[in-house]
């Protein structure tokens, strides 16, 4: 179903080639204008979510898109900041393999379980709001010391871990309940 709140996922994920090729632009201020690209998506990401809930327009196409427009931003935030040596590759193959191990997690519910896909909870959205943050900071301030930069990639990448643990222990608890009506 396609509705404002889908329509605005599928914006968000539109963005992502823009941040990128903003970001590496070589325009005078293009870190500055990629921020401001990545902060509309993260504007469309809360407003997605906030319109879905309000006017009870959660559907499955959402749950899929809103979640993929998060993660393919943050990744592509993420590379472009690995690219540019402010962070190392490692948080990046971690993000990777965090939201991938994730992905098939939900498929797994869906599809085995013949379960909806659970939504996104408060440790997700945290994640993401320390991210858009940790990141913005990152690409707007030149200078960073990268020990610093680490340091905060990952705070953030332990809030995403504890997500990751939390949606985990949902899964499990699911598929205990799932047995248990058999």
């Amino acid at each position: 179903m396609l509705n404002t709140p889908n329509m605005l996922s599928i914006f968000r994920l539109c963005l992502v080639p823009v941040f990128v090729v903003i970001y590496f632009s070589g325009l005078e201020n293009s870190a500055l204008l990629a921020a401001l690209v990545y902060a509309v998506a993260i504007v469309t990401d809360f407003l997605d979510g906030r319109i879905a809930r309000k006017y009870n327009l959660i559907t499955n196409l959402g749950k899929v898109l809103d979640p993929l427009g998060d993660k393919m931003l943050t990744f592509a935030v993420l590379a472009c900041i690995t690219i540019d040596s402010i962070i190392p590759l490692w948080v990046l193959v971690v993000f990777m393999v965090k939201e991938i191990l994730m992905g098939i997690g939900g498929l797994l519910i869906h599809r085995v379980a013949k379960m909806e896909i659970p939504s996104s909870n408060i440790i997700g959205k945290t994640a993401t709001t320390l991210f858009f943050i940790v990141c913005v900071i990152l690409m707007v301030f030149d200078g960073i010391p990268r020990k610093v930069a680490v340091t905060m990639i990952c705070v953030c990448l332990a809030t995403s871990i504890a997500a990751f643990v939390s949606y985990l222990l949902n899964y499990r608890r699911i598929m205990l309940g799932r047995r248990k009506t058999r």
